[in-house]
C-alpha cells in the first residue's frame, strides 16, 4: 500500500473540506444572515424599523466591525411581502440555496407562524423579529425559535398592571388573526385577577376600514355595564383609534385604550383630544429607558436619520445585540446544537436594558413601560409619560409550549 505525504498546506485543504460545518466555521468565511421581514403590505413601516435596527445593533455590538468571532456578517435581505407561503418558501431559500446559518424575521405572526416548521425541519436557528402571537412562542413552538420581542402575554400582562382594576368593564376590539386573537385572549387571562372584565370582543378583518358595526355592538354590550368603561383596542398595521374616536364613545361615557404603537401613530394621536391622559404600557419609547445601549442608540439615529429611534427600532437593535452575545460564546459556530446551549438562558444588554432568553421556551423575558399619554401641541407627536417600568420580576409570563 502506498503512503502519500502531502505538502502542509494541501494536508490542511484537506483537514478542513473533511473536517464537520461547526469545525469549517472557524476559518474565517463571512457569516450569512436571512433577514425576511414584511417590506410591502401593512407593515411594512415595522419592517423597515427592524432591518434598520438590525444593522445598528450589530454595528454596536462588533464595535462597528461587523465581524464576530473573526467571521464578517453577511446580511441576506428578502421581503416576504405579509404573505405566510411567500415566506415560509423564502426562508426555505434562504437555507438551502443561499447558505444562511441564521436567520431573522416575521414581522407579522402569520409570516413568522408559517416560517416555524422550516426552521425546525433544516434544523437551524431562527429568531423572530416583530412577530407577538403567543402561539409563536406556545403551542406552535419548536427548540430551534428565539424570540426577541415580546409576545402578546408581556403585552397583556403589563397592560393590565396599568390599567386592571375592580369595577372596570372591557370591550375588546381586535385584528382577526393570531396576533389579536392571542392578544384578547391574554389579555383576558391578565385582567381576571385585578377585577376588571372583559364583556364584549369583536374581531375584524386586518384590512376594515369602516369600524360603525363592531364598535356599536361594543357600545351596547358596556352600556349595560355600571362604573368604568373602555374598549381595548390591539391593532397592527393602519391605527383606528382616530375612526374609533369619530364616532365618540365618549358621550356614552367609554373611553380607548391601546398600549404603544410607532411615531407616525403617536403623531395622529396628539390630534385626538380625548386620547389625553390614556393610560396603557408599551413596549419601547426612545425617552423611557436610561442605559448605554439606549444613549447611543438614540443619538446616532437622530444623527443619520434626523429623527429618534421608534418603536420596532430598538427591536431590531435587540436582535442585532443578542446574535452578537450569541456568537461570541460560540466562538462563531452556528450549528444548531451550539448555538442553542449558548442561548438558552443567555442574559443580553439591548436599549432596554437587559433582555434573558427564557430556557423553557425561549421568549425573550424583558421590562415593559407604563404610560400616561400627554397631548402636546408644541411636540410633534403625543407623548408616553412614563408612569411605571414593569421588569422581568413583575410579570409572571406564562410558558405555553408543550415541549
Amino acid at each position: 500500500m502506498r503512503r502519500i505525504v502531502l505538502p502542509a498546506a494541501a494536508a490542511a485543504f484537506v483537514a478542513l473540506a473533511l473536517a464537520p460545518p461547526a469545525a469549517r466555521a472557524q476559518t474565517g468565511q463571512p457569516l450569512k444572515v436571512a433577514v425576511i421581514e414584511d417590506q410591502t403590505g401593512p407593515l411594512q413601516a415595522y419592517a423597515k424599523q427592524l432591518i434598520t435596527g438590525l444593522k445598528l445593533g450589530l454595528e454596536y455590538a462588533t464595535h462597528g466591525t461587523d465581524t464576530v468571532a473573526g467571521r464578517k456578517l453577511e446580511l441576506i435581505v428578502k421581503d416576504s411581502q405579509t404573505k405566510p407561503d411567500l415566506g415560509r418558501s423564502l426562508l426555505d431559500e434562504a437555507y438551502g440555496d443561499d447558505g444562511a446559518e441564521i436567520a431573522v424575521g416575521g414581522t407579522s405572526s402569520a409570516v413568522a407562524l408559517a416560517m416555524l416548521p422550516v426552521a425546525q425541519d433544516q434544523k437551524k436557528v431562527f429568531i423572530v423579529s416583530g412577530a407577538v402571537a403567543d402561539s409563536i412562542t406556545g403551542a406552535k413552538w419548536n427548540r430551534y425559535i428565539f424570540r426577541v420581542d415580546r409576545n402578546s402575554s408581556q403585552d397583556a400582562i403589563s397592560n393590565a398592571l396599568i390599567v386592571g382594576h375592580p369595577g372596570l368593564s372591557v370591550g375588546m376590539l381586535a385584528q382577526d388573526y393570531a396576533f389579536g386573537r392571542d392578544g384578547v385572549a391574554a389579555f383576558k387571562r391578565a385582567l381576571a385577577p385585578t377585577g376588571a372584565k372583559v364583556v364584549a370582543e369583536e374581531y375584524a378583518p386586518p384590512t376594515t376600514t369602516d369600524f360603525t358595526a363592531p364598535m356599536q355592538r361594543l357600545f351596547d354590550a358596556l352600556g349595560k355595564e355600571q362604573g368604568e368603561k373602555v374598549i381595548a383596542v390591539i391593532w397592527a398595521g393602519a391605527d383606528p383609534m382616530a375612526k374609533l374616536a369619530a364616532l365618540d364613545p365618549g358621550r356614552l361615557g367609554i373611553r380607548l385604550g391601546t398600549g404603544g404603537s410607532i411615531l407616525p401613530v403617536l403623531k395622529a394621536y396628539n390630534a385626538i383630544p380625548s386620547l389625553e391622559g390614556m393610560e396603557g404600557a408599551t413596549y419601547y419609547y426612545y425617552g423611557i429607558p436610561k442605559n448605554p445601549v439606549n444613549d447611543w442608540l438614540v443619538a446616532e439615529h437622530q444623527k443619520r436619520f434626523g429623527e429618534p429611534p421608534d418603536f420596532f427600532t430598538a427591536n431590531g437593535m435587540s436582535v442585532g445585540t443578542a446574535l452578537v452575545t450569541a456568537l461570541e460564546k460560540t466562538g462563531g459556530k452556528t450549528d444548531a446544537e451550539t448555538l442553542i446551549a449558548a442561548m438558552e438562558g443567555m442574559a443580553f444588554e439591548t436599549p432596554k436594558g437587559k433582555m434573558v432568553f427564557r430556557a423553557a421556551d425561549h421568549q425573550a423575558l424583558q421590562s415593559m413601560y407604563g404610560f400616561r399619554l400627554h397631548l402636546d401641541p408644541a411636540q410633534p407627536w403625543a407623548v408616553p409619560v412614563l408612569t411605571r417600568e414593569l421588569t422581568i420580576e413583575d410579570m409572571n409570563i406564562p410558558v405555553e409550549n408543550t415541549r
